[in-house]
């Protein structure tokens, strides 16, 4: 009845013969956590805005649940806007617009967000945004023909194809 470490219970194996056995495990568990994922959160969950980085994108604090508050980048779904660091000067110029639009919309108000799901290129998450009084933001910078509608289909240039614009 001595003290036993667990090096004495496990054989000490080399990291490549562990290699397929973490394999294995991930392989059985991973396909029941993505499926257990929701596609998407209806909303809505209400939203500080603490930055609208351009036409697009803002950076939120969201309460998603009683108590749990979370700060994430929202992508706009349904817009592509210029992009701030564009090599053109014309869709930089645009992009300022865009952004300086959204911020207007927006206010010092409470935004809500929809459909809130998993943006592809992850780090963020993608959905509808809805201003304190009703608006939808994909669809007013759009009118305001700061933005153009989009879908995941491939992206358009803001600019003729020069770096000058």
């Amino acid at each position: 009845m001595g003290t036993h470490t667990p090096a004495d219970r496990r054989p000490n194996r080399p990291a490549a013969a562990r290699l397929p056995l973490r394999l294995a495990f991930l392989l059985c568990v991973l396909p029941g956590a993505v499926q257990a994922a929701p596609p998407a959160l209806p909303g809505p969950i209400p939203a500080e805005v603490l930055e609208v980085l351009d036409g697009d994108t803002l950076l939120v604090r969201a309460t998603i649940w009683l108590g749990q508050v979370v700060e994430t980048h929202v992508r706009v779904d349904g817009l592509d806007a210029p992009e701030m660091r564009a090599r053109c000067p014309r869709e930089r110029e645009l992009a300022e617009s865009a952004r300086d639009h959204a911020r207007r919309l927006i206010g010092a108000a409470p935004v809500r967000l929809l459909d809130v799901q998993a943006d592809k290129y992850g780090g963020r998450v993608r959905a509808r945004v809805l201003t304190t009084g009703g608006a939808d933001l994909s669809a007013a910078l759009i009118e305001a023909g700061l933005a153009r509608p989009y879908h995941g289909e491939r992206r358009q240039p803001w600019c003729d194809g020069t770096s000058t614009g």
